[in-house]
């Protein structure tokens, strides 16, 4: 139901609760101390709500549902740039140049199902499984380097409204714009979307990126904040919606035919790994906040300096087993890393071990694609399509399923280096961060395409944009004007010659 303000305009009279019946009075903040973070576990609205968006689709993923993948390595040059690796982090796969650390990679389109078309504009999902000495690594992050939001708690919001209609089954840009024009920290993520870097060429061409913030831990519990890339050695291309039109008109299996065939014949796909590397704090120097994922850190401040390659040479065997039963979490991380605050960061770190415990059971982590390359000694016990004991076939106690004990079972392992043990303190509450600057970054982005890239953005946000009431028009156009005064203007021309041709046509 709907009544009219006193400006004409339209409010709900609904109120939104949870599933409890309790009224949401902030769907917008989790909890955390202060408001950079971290977040605190008492999150109850948002732990429902991830939970819940968890378990919407089975057996296919919720997002990233339409994938890819392959077998490789990573090889690591000892080193970041010219100064050793270990000053900055203890973690032993980067330490030794040449060491090779087996990888899978899988790659995806994010909002789409597992047959969808792979020429469809959509954000690239770029994951790798490090299967190093110290157990598995999870590097989980997409081909664009930012996101559409920097608080997890509007994740389900954000997929629901990119999803198909729950009516019509189809995705509708009225959804998505609908949701965008009261979104200002997606400006940043759309004028990449829309561009033509929306619509990869090959998943051998196409650019990763760890997304998030992350730390790198020394051996006295130093701590740095780390971001990392991966840059294509065959080059970043990218198609127009007119080229994408013509590949998916012949087929729609392009991205991962090319992989595929690539490999097999002999044309490995190889990335260089670089990191950017910036102090641990709050750097009011910056005009943003360095944790917000809608945000990248600039590269002429925070060069991308390469700690080493990965190369990928091994086709799956079977698709479903490899591919599809692959599980990634943001959470899994080896000694030498750690969290940053990143309030997006830390509701995924929940939410994707949790969706695969749900996807695929509670024992996924005994598939073998998914199993660490080390021994494996847990006192976890039982649950849905259990096939081993992980300690018992170490020789341990059978009798034993709990720590500390006398008897012959696991004993927890003595650190590798000094814990890293960040200071935190401020007020538990729900705040936006201070420094969100929505626009500065999008219209930066905006004035580095090169003309051609402007003119297909422009192109791409007004086809979508004229199916949209003109009240979504209309506040698109003011947040792109903030942007970019000529990225505001222009897209506000292309609306009004489309009303101009519709009206000239229907006359």
């Amino acid at each position: 139901m709907f009544t009219k303000s006193k400006d004409g305009s339209h409010e709900s009279t609904h109120t939104l609760t949870t599933r409890q019946g309790h009224p949401v009075t902030d769907n917008e903040n989790n909890r955390t101390v202060g408001d950079r973070g971290p977040t605190v576990l008492e999150n109850y609205h948002f732990l429902e709500k991830i939970s819940h968006f968890d378990r919407e689709r089975i057996p296919e993923r919720v997002v990233h549902a339409r994938g890819a993948g392959a077998h490789g390595y990573f090889e690591a040059y000892g080193a970041v740039g010219d100064e050793p690796i270990v000053r900055y982090t203890r973690a032993r796969l980067f330490q030794k140049k040449g060491d090779r650390t087996p990888v899978f990679v899988r790659f995806s389109t994010v909002i789409h199902g597992g047959h969808s078309p792979e020429t469809l504009r959509d954000p690239r999902g770029f994951a790798i499984k490090f299967y190093t000495e110290d157990g598995n690594w999870d590097l989980v992050g997409n081909n664009l380097q930012v996101f559409f939001i920097r608080d997890a708690i509007k994740f389900p919001d954000v997929v629901h409204a990119f999803k198909p209609d729950p009516v019509t089954n189809r995705q509708d840009p009225r959804r998505i714009f609908d949701f965008i024009a009261l979104t200002p920290s997606a400006m940043h993520m759309i004028t990449w979307l829309f561009s033509p870097w929306g619509i990869p060429a090959s998943y051998r061409q196409m650019r990763g990126s760890g997304v998030h913030a992350y730390k790198w831990v020394n051996q006295e519990g130093e701590a740095v904040l780390v971001k990392y890339h991966f840059l294509p050695r065959h080059g970043e291309v990218n198609l127009t919606g007119d080229q994408a039109a013509a590949i998916q008109a012949r087929s729609f299996n392009h991205a991962t035919q090319d992989l595929f065939d690539a490999i097999a014949r002999g044309d490995t796909p190889e990335w260089e790994v670089c990191v950017q590397i910036m102090e641990d704090g709050e750097h009011p120097e910056l005009d943003f906040d360095p944790l917000d994922a809608t945000k990248i850190w600039p590269p002429e401040k925070f060069p991308l300096r390469p700690i080493g390659r990965m190369v990928l040479d091994r086709n799956p065997t079977n698709y479903f087993a490899e591919v599809e039963q692959v599980a990634f979490g943001t959470g899994v991380l080896v000694d030498g890393m750690d969290f940053s605050d990143d309030k997006l960061l830390q509701g995924r770190t929940f939410s994707y071990s949790d969706t695969q415990r749900y996807r695929i059971g509670p024992n996924y982590l005994q598939l073998p694609i998914n199993q660490p390359r080390v021994k494996v000694s847990t006192n976890q016990r039982d649950g849905q399509m259990a096939y081993r004991v992980d300690s018992v076939e170490d020789g341990a106690d059978p009798h034993v399923n709990y720590e500390p004990s006398h008897r012959n079972a696991p004993r927890v392992a003595k650190p590798a280096g000094r814990p890293h043990e960040p200071a935190v303190s401020g007020r538990v509450q729900r705040r936006t961060i201070a420094r969100t600057n929505d626009y500065g970054q999008a219209g930066e982005r905006y004035r580095a395409f090169e003309p051609w890239e402007r003119d297909e953005l422009v192109k791409n946000l007004v086809e979508a944009l004229s199916q949209c009431d003109r009240t979504i028009q209309e506040r698109m156009i003011g947040h792109l004007t903030q942007c970019d005064q000529d990225y505001g203007r222009r897209v506000a021309e292309g609306l009004s010659s489309r009303i101009d041709e519709s009206a000239r046509t229907s006359g």
